[in-house]
């Protein structure tokens, strides 16, 4: 049984989303430092209006909570059809695999809907957590960029890890899981 949908941030998500991001401080950071007031969630909101970004809501099908938050940012399309993959989870909700859920129907949307052939996830050496996630639908390690993305003020070193539409096998929709490489 599927127990995550995704859906479209809007405005009258603020209040929830401030909530989630505040009570997550301690999974967070030092890995990701999503906005914490709701100033800075409808910068977020106005940044994913632009044909460039997408965002999604990972939400809970038992009562529709947010459970996490996933972009698809900087897509190029032309010859590369290219998107970084960002995401979190909120506290409360980690480990237990809706994350996992909702990254392979990101995933599913981003190589159907969006037509997209590559996406790319840049991970912090140690988030072990984050690299299990990618690890679990079939990303592989591409390389390591010393000093590569700016994180809580500071250059941070990167692993990339990427995922082709020829090498992604689906989502199985009974069950909403991933289905590793072939």
């Amino acid at each position: 049984m599927t127990r995550v949908y995704l859906r479209h941030p809007e405005r009258r998500d603020g209040k929830e989303f401030v909530a989630a991001t505040k009570a997550s401080v301690t999974l967070h950071q030092p890995w990701v430092y999503p906005a914490r007031e709701l100033r800075g969630y409808e910068k977020y909101l106005d940044r994913i209006q632009d044909v460039r970004h997408a965002g999604y809501f990972v939400c809970c099908v038992s009562d529709d909570r947010i459970a996490g938050l996933i972009n698809l940012g900087e897509i190029v399309r032309g010859a590369f059809q290219n998107a970084y993959v960002g995401y979190w989870a909120v506290t409360g909700f980690a480990g237990q695999g809706l994350m996992k859920e909702g990254l392979a129907l990101v995933v599913q949307r981003a190589f159907s809907e969006h037509g997209l052939h590559r996406l790319e996830a840049n991970i912090q050496p140690g988030n072990f957590s984050s690299r299990g996630l990618v690890e679990r639908l079939g990303f592989r390690l591409e390389g390591f960029s010393p000093k590569y993305l700016q994180v809580g003020g500071e250059w941070k070193d990167h692993e990339r890890w990427a995922l082709t539409k020829e090498e992604w096998t689906g989502v199985d929709a009974r069950v909403g899981r991933a289905k590793g490489p072939a």
